[in-house]
């Protein structure tokens, strides 16, 4: 549990925070600590990175590692960080939300990997993914 989830309960103001890039297509560090920067000083209560049906799904894996690294070590416990770690296979969504974790999400936001118009499971299937995914970490 990270020092700011052990404080204060949830509640408030937690932005999507955008994930800057420059005229090339490539990631821009210093835009998004801006970016971040200008959503703290906002007074957000928190903020929410990578998020679902966001540019999340377009990055690849080493550049939402690279993205979630980034921000976290620059709020630095400021404000609670929630990332998204939704992927379409079970194991390698809880290998996502213990790479969040480990250097201080305060929460991870994930979505089932059953989503979409024809693809369905039953509810039991989709109680199951997020059992695995809460017993494998510890943040809530």
């Amino acid at each position: 549990m990270t020092a700011c989830s052990a404080v204060r309960p949830f509640r408030g103001v937690y932005p999507v925070a955008p994930t800057i890039f420059h005229e090339d297509g490539t990631p821009d560090p210093d835009g998004q600590r801006r970016a971040i920067d200008f959503m703290i000083d906002a007074r957000s209560t928190g903020i929410c990175i990578l998020a679902n049906f966001s540019k999340q799904f377009v990055l690849s894996d080493a550049v939402r590692d690279d993205q979630m690294k980034l921000v976290l070590e620059h709020v630095a416990g400021r404000v609670p960080v929630i990332v998204t770690t939704s992927h379409l296979s079970t194991d390698i969504c809880v290998e996502c939300c213990r790479a969040a974790e480990a250097p201080g999400a305060a929460m991870v936001m994930v979505m089932p990997p059953y989503h979409g118009a024809t693809f369905r499971v039953s509810e039991a299937q989709g109680l199951e993914f997020f059992r695995t995914i809460s017993d494998a970490i510890t943040i809530r």
